[in-house]
């Protein structure tokens, strides 16, 4: 790989649930979100472990059975096989990052 690894917004991959696959790394990955608001999505619990950040908007997380509402300007850890689901309250931008890395190419469904 060689460094430094630039991704335009022209180049990057979108993936089957319209997340934005930014740069990925040996160890982390990024990647955009863009999501209207609606209802929870189905439970479900992923390998990796998944940090985000709000950059505007609002969603709920449940998690593992809690229930929490992150707003603009917030962030979030989810540990790798924990138990969640998300409903978007309003219209979100968010940005996350998965260890180890969730890539394009593996089918990811969204966190």
């Amino acid at each position: 790989m060689d460094i430094p690894q630039i991704t335009s917004k022209d180049a990057a991959n979108i993936g089957e649930m319209g997340q934005t696959y930014l740069t990925t790394g040996k160890h982390v990955a990024l990647r955009r979100w863009e999501e209207p608001a609606g209802d929870f999505g189905e439970p479900r619990s992923r390998e990796y472990e998944i940090v985000g950040y709000v950059l505007s908007g609002a969603f709920e997380l449940d998690l593992d059975g809690g229930t929490v509402q992150i707003y603009s300007g917030d962030s979030w850890l989810i540990p790798a096989g924990a138990t969640h689901r998300y409903r978007i309250i309003e219209s979100l931008v968010a940005i996350e990052a998965t260890s180890p890395p969730a890539r394009f190419n593996d089918r990811d469904e969204p966190a």
